[in-house]
């Protein structure tokens, strides 16, 4: 049966995150178009979250999750809102929990051609946080390197999706591992861990070169700081899938909305190549 509640509450445990606050925009645009009311709740641990939910209690309420904190986050939600719709729009810790994402399989195998195709010998790949199972970014880049008699040869994680984390995590990498076998080339799980990959390559020095590609394709990603290439999501078709599950339990059987978008800039290359990129801010750091 169709859920037809007045509000929506939109739950992350940040607005900071460049990916996050571009998938609240479209969220609330379409929101908007909706004639639905958005309710933004900041969530930082599971007190306040617990919380948030009880004064929400009396709303016609349903809930989108921009990202997932805790492991029984929706057996909270049920206890105190029995019955509530539930989307999420990110990874999330319960088996039974509504998810819309992209598919991260085919981004991987395209970043790693392209990272092959620039004739890269060693590689490497940058969590937010320790997995159980491989992501799918990260198995479709094996997937690539695996046809070309390539392995993947080191994993690191950042801790969390954290640009200072990432920037640490790089750097420590850089500092312990002999020129000789370093990596020359990094997908990292988002733009925002490689914004701070690529920044301590460029901190470190030393002849230290180092392609680095992300995911998401924010707005940052475009600049000439870092002309970093990037997936992009089909978001606009992600929140209209979300919504469609959350509103009208309608699930769309294609996968257009999984599909995504290879954004070819420079920062792949690892090092500074005569051309366009001689155009660009970012060829000095190179």
């Amino acid at each position: 049966m169709a859920v037809n509640p007045n509000i929506i509450g939109i739950i992350s445990d940040e607005f900071t995150n460049p990916n996050t606050v571009t998938l609240l925009n479209e969220m609330t645009r379409q929101l908007n178009a909706r004639s639905l009311v958005t309710l933004l709740l900041n969530v930082d641990s599971p007190e306040n979250y617990q919380r948030m939910l009880q004064n929400a209690a009396s709303l016609p309420l349903a809930l989108v999750f921009l990202t997932s904190q805790f492991d029984d986050e929706l057996h909270i939600a049920a206890n105190i809102l029995p019955g509530v719709a539930t989307v999420h729009l990110s990874q999330s810790r319960e088996a039974n929990a509504k998810v819309v994402m992209a598919d991260g399989f085919d981004a991987g195998a395209e970043m790693g051609l392209l990272l092959l195709s620039q004739g890269h010998q060693r590689f490497g790949f940058m969590h937010s946080q320790q997995q159980a199972d491989p992501s799918r970014q990260m198995a479709g880049l094996v997937s690539s390197l695996e046809a070309e008699h390539k392995t993947l040869n080191i994993q690191l994680v950042a801790g969390a999706n954290d640009r200072e984390l990432a920037y640490q995590t790089m750097m420590a990498y850089l500092k312990k591992t002999r020129a000789a076998e370093r990596i020359n080339a990094l997908f990292c799980e988002s733009d925002v861990l490689a914004f701070g990959a690529l920044q301590a390559v460029r901190d470190f020095g030393q002849g230290a070169h180092v392609a680095v590609v992300g995911f998401d394709d924010v707005d940052e990603a475009r600049a000439s700081t870092w002309h970093l290439t990037s997936w992009a999501q089909r978001r606009d078709l992600l929140v209209n899938e979300a919504l469609n599950r959350l509103l009208e339990n309608r699930a769309d059987t294609g996968n257009a909305w999984q599909q995504g978008e290879l954004q070819v800039r420079h920062s792949h290359h690892g090092k500074y190549v005569p051309g366009e990129m001689s155009q660009c801010g970012c060829a000095i750091r190179h």
